[in-house]
């Protein structure tokens, strides 16, 4: 009996919870970002230049483009465009419970999981579409200068206004996808891409059963002693993330495999060992890699000696983004101006879609306004991601890395370092034989136990 009452005692604690947090972190007011048009604008690996004879800012918030200068208006739209298309994975509420708990929404503990799938999610935009693609309706989402309304009241508003909209108003309800979709004669690539950028997103929904989904990370998080509501460290993510590409079935992502560093070092044998694997297509082609790089950038705080090597890694277009953020908030940094970090922020509590279903709204994927911070406040634990296609970029890659940590790093050891050969107790790559509870090796375990000590908590 006493069990049965600490389990309702539980339930109602976490609805509870879930009902704070959903206000929370849907009632949000929104800032303007602000850009120099005097320096260049980094996006994974791609530069946009806003500079005029005139000095100043001016605001990339999607109201305010109509106004800027037309000698930098392409440029700026160019950035946008291609901001918007990268895939935004933030809180949701309302989706299937997590299976033993009682929680339907992440909000308020699932934000470095969200900022881990935003970083995944751009691996597989650069595998399956390439970094030139960007949405063709990237620039019909719309942005208003705030919003004050939960999620819920938004759907409540919107539907009790249906009846009295305008048929002027009409189309805009519509998907801007769809609308935008009839009005183009799309070609074999660009149905193709849009084929890829559906499935993509859909590997990321929150449901049991999507691949990279909330439920599935869980999931794996629990063989390294997570279970739902925890918090979870940038390194956690980054081995729980190589565990779901792993067990992935989907015939499409037998072509893709994750590597985690081991403490800070990256043994190239390692790599192409997991690229050379068996495919089974049955296939002799080598594997994608995305290759994760937990470090820490300082002691309590972020040295900023180490500035200079965050923006070479986010100047590299095979860079697919940093897991990382400020105490107590993740975010996923994909780019910088000048001395300041341009991230996407998965605190933004947005209700449950079904990717399940054909043709699902697609706007909520995607960010409509980039955002800035200091390096300065960047905290110092974090996971850098990299994506190689074959073996020759990853050898490509590993060499002009190797140049970057040394000619940026002015203490004795870079912040990480590309080895020959084999790790000593490489003993963990996946096989089907593996019980369960053997996902992660005891080595694995005891590193994961410490970097959840060793990392910042998040909120």
């Amino acid at each position: 009996m006493e069990a049965t009452g600490t389990d309702e005692v539980e339930k109602i604690k976490s609805k509870f919870m879930s009902a704070w947090h959903n206000m929370k972190y849907s009632w949000v007011l929104k800032t303007k970002t602000y850009f120099s048009r005097n320096s260049p604008v980094f996006l994974l690996g791609k530069c946009y230049h806003f500079k005029t004879d005139e000095s100043g800012e001016l605001s990339t918030d999607g109201s305010n483009f109509d106004k800027i200068n037309m000698e930098i208006s392409g440029n700026v739209e160019e950035f946008r465009k291609d901001f918007i298309s990268r895939i935004w994975l933030t809180y949701r509420e309302e989706f299937p419970q997590i299976k033993g708990s009682a929680l339907t929404t992440d909000c308020g503990w699932g934000c470095t999981l969200r900022t881990g799938q935003m970083l995944l999610a751009q691996g597989l935009v650069l595998h399956f579409l390439g970094r030139a693609w960007v949405w063709p309706d990237a620039l019909d989402i719309d942005n208003s200068d705030s919003e004050s309304w939960t999620a819920n009241t938004v759907k409540k508003l919107t539907a009790s206004f249906e009846a009295s909209l305008t048929a002027e108003r009409e189309p805009k309800i519509l998907s801007n996808h769809h609308q935008g979709t009839l009005k183009r004669n799309c070609d074999d690539s660009e149905m193709r891409n849009e084929v890829y950028h559906r499935k993509i997103i859909s590997w990321f929904g929150d449901s049991p059963l999507a691949a990279f989904g909330l439920h599935q990370l869980i999931e794996y998080g629990k063989k390294s002693g997570k279970i739902a509501g925890d918090w979870y460290g940038p390194a956690v993510v980054a081995h729980i993330l190589r565990k779901a590409v792993e067990e992935a079935r989907d015939p499409e992502l037998q072509g893709v495999t994750v590597y985690v560093a081991q403490d800070c070092t990256v043994y190239s044998s390692d790599v192409i060992d997991r690229q050379c694997s068996f495919m089974d297509s049955g296939k002799a082609d080598t594997k994608a890699v995305i290759i994760l790089v937990p470090v820490r950038l300082g002691g309590e705080r972020t040295n900023m000696d180490y500035v200079e090597f965050v923006k070479g890694i986010l100047s590299l277009e095979y860079c697919v983004g940093i897991i990382g953020g400020k105490p107590k908030q993740s975010y996923y940094f994909a780019g910088f101006q000048d001395d300041s970090l341009i991230y996407m922020d998965p605190h933004y509590c947005q209700s449950f879609v079904d990717v399940s279903i054909k043709d699902f709204p697609l706007e909520s994927f995607h960010c409509p306004s980039p955002k800035k911070m200091s390096f300065k406040k960047m905290d110092p634990s974090c996971t850098i991601g990299f994506y190689c296609r074959t073996v020759q970029d990853f050898e490509k890659a590993s060499e002009e890395i190797t140049k970057m940590l040394k000619s940026s790093s002015k203490e004795k050891y870079p912040l990480f370092t590309f080895v020959k050969g084999h790790s000593r107790d490489y003993d963990f790559a996946s096989s089907p034989l593996r019980e369960e509870n053997d996902l992660f090796s005891e080595d694995e375990k005891k590193r994961l136990k410490r970097f959840s000590t060793e990392e910042f908590v998040l909120l």
